[in-house]
């Protein structure tokens, strides 16, 4: 209903500026056309035939209030009942425009005619809206002007016949908006009421809320008068969102009285529902919850006219002590079973953790071992595929590590490697992972693609760490490193590893205590 509504606003919108401008057109050709007939084609703006001429157009045309013909100077030589004749018009817009072309004049107060005309509406100026065309001769010389002056009355009329049409019941409301957004009609609304902000000029209806406080269904149109001369004016077609829906709010209130006694209906077959069927299948309900729960002794019906209900009733008597024996030996049976599962998890979760640490850890140093190393750079090289981002890998070995077993033998041996461990996994970031890679040979994974700097950091660190520690009974110990950069056209790591111990390999040939990364590499 609220579309039907606004696209009949719409559509009397619509119709008014149609009808306004064809009207417009009309009258606007009819003195072009008078402008260009013989009699006055030929320049004799005295001659008689142009007097009954005008006099003819006013006799049928009831909107025009004047008619007349002013020479190139401005001075009045003939018009309808001999009004302003003698007069200047010189300065009076429509004159000035009319000598070059056809004129169509916004709606202005009367000056010269306001006491010459009877006003039939005493609480509204008199206004009118002028037309005008210049009388140009065969040759082409412009010998004067014939206007029209029409009476505002005829424009509000024509557009308010679209509303009077429509239903009498109607409180659609027709405005006529200026092109600077000022009220022209009705006179009641001009200087008081405001067109709503952002009113959209569109072929559509929208809901606006006016100045009033109420929301109307309203339209704003266009008139087009398809003339050089553009009025700019809009017809603004407004309802009242209220009195559009009051068939909804009718048939709302019908509903509400339908749905009451439907209520009241269904309340009586209800309680009589409850009482005969409802209430003993609630009773045995809270009997059937309090077995299951076990919160208190049952109550079934004792009186009931269902007999499939009482046959119920007296099963469920009979059920209930065979399943409360029955319910209290599963549970202190569930009571038994669950502590022993409880007590197996729980070692078989501790012997999981313990296989787990032992198979990724290396049993001398505490650290990752070479299986967890594997695992960790596969994950590595997979990650770096999906999202780009590379790592680097050091490759470290412990300089002369054989003469600490040849000299001190074994035992010292791996409480060096067991220190080195120690010093690299401290002299290390949180992120970065270390395993034993073997032997004395020890590696490290720098993840989140660290730059050149940030690797050799890392190395230097680990190597002074190193080389200023004391080691007992051995000394002094020092590290070789070597280091390289994964690559994203890679699918394994082979290549990366065979990388970093060539340059640990050069490292080493370098003279040993020292960092080698394989973009050194000649």
């Amino acid at each position: 209903m609220k579309i039907n509504a606004g696209e009949a606003v719409h559509a009397q919108a619509v119709a008014a500026a149609e009808l306004l401008g064809a009207n417009l057109r009309e009258r606007e050709i009819e003195i072009v056309l008078l402008s260009q007939a013989p009699h006055f084609v030929r320049g004799d703006l005295t001659s008689p035939d142009i007097l009954a001429s005008l006099d003819r157009r006013r006799t049928l045309r009831s909107e025009f209030a004047w008619l007349g013909v002013a020479d190139a100077a401005g001075n009045v030589i003939q018009a309808s009942n001999n009004m302003l004749v003698g007069q200047s018009v010189a300065q009076r817009p429509w004159f000035i425009a009319g000598l070059k072309n056809i004129y169509s004049g916004d709606v202005h107060e009367a000056l010269l005619l306001a006491k010459l005309l009877p006003n039939p509406h005493a609480d509204e100026p008199l206004r009118f809206i002028d037309f005008a065309a210049p009388i140009r001769t065969n040759d082409g010389k412009v010998v004067g002007v014939v206007a029209a002056h029409a009476h505002w009355n005829w424009v509000t009329n024509t557009v308010q016949a679209v509303i009077n049409r429509r239903e009498t019941n109607s409180d659609a409301q027709i405005l006529i908006v200026s092109n600077s957004g000022n009220v022209l009609y009705p006179q009641a609304l001009a200087g008081v009421s405001q067109l709503p902000k952002q009113l959209p000029l569109s072929n559509t209806y929208s809901i606006a809320t006016w100045d009033d406080g109420r929301s109307y269904i309203t339209s704003q149109v266009l008139v087009n008068a398809d003339s050089p001369t553009n009025f700019g004016w809009r017809i603004v077609v407004r309802q009242s969102l209220e009195n559009a829906l009051i068939p909804v709010y009718d048939m709302y209130a019908r509903l509400l009285v339908l749905a009451f006694i439907a209520v009241i209906v269904f309340a009586l077959l209800a309680w009589r529902l409850a009482q005969s069927v409802s209430k003993p299948i609630e009773q045995l309900a809270a009997a059937a919850h309090c077995i299951q729960h076990n919160t208190s002794a049952p109550q079934y019906p004792s009186d009931t006219s269902l007999s499939e209900v009482a046959q119920l009733s007296n099963a469920m008597q009979s059920m209930t002590d065979s399943l409360l024996t029955r319910e209290h030996e599963l549970e202190l049976l569930n009571r038994t079973l669950e502590q022993q599962v409880l007590q197996r998890t729980e070692a078989l979760a501790a012997a999981n953790k313990q296989l787990e640490h032992l198979a990724t850890t290396d049993p001398l140093t505490g650290i990752h071992n070479r299986r967890s190393f594997d695992e960790t750079l596969t994950a590595y090289v997979q990650m770096g595929k999906r999202t780009g981002r590379g790592f680097s890998i050091l490759l470290l070995d412990a300089d002369h590590f054989k003469k600490v077993n040849d000299n001190y033998g074994h035992p010292v041996g791996d409480a060096v490697l067991q220190q080195i461990a120690s010093l690299i996994t401290q002299n290390t970031r949180a992120t970065d992972f270390v395993a034993r890679y073997g032997g004395e040979e020890f590696v490290v994974l720098l993840p989140n693609a660290p730059s050149a700097t940030e690797v050799m950091t890392v190395a230097e660190k680990i190597r002074s760490a190193i080389e200023s520690a004391t080691f007992p009974e051995v000394g002094r110990m020092t590290m070789s490193i070597g280091s390289s950069d994964w690559r994203a056209e890679e699918t394994h790591a082979t290549d990366l590893i065979l990388r970093a111990d060539e340059a640990l390999y050069n490292a080493k040939a370098s003279g040993r205590n020292r960092v080698i990364t394989y973009a050194q590499l000649p």
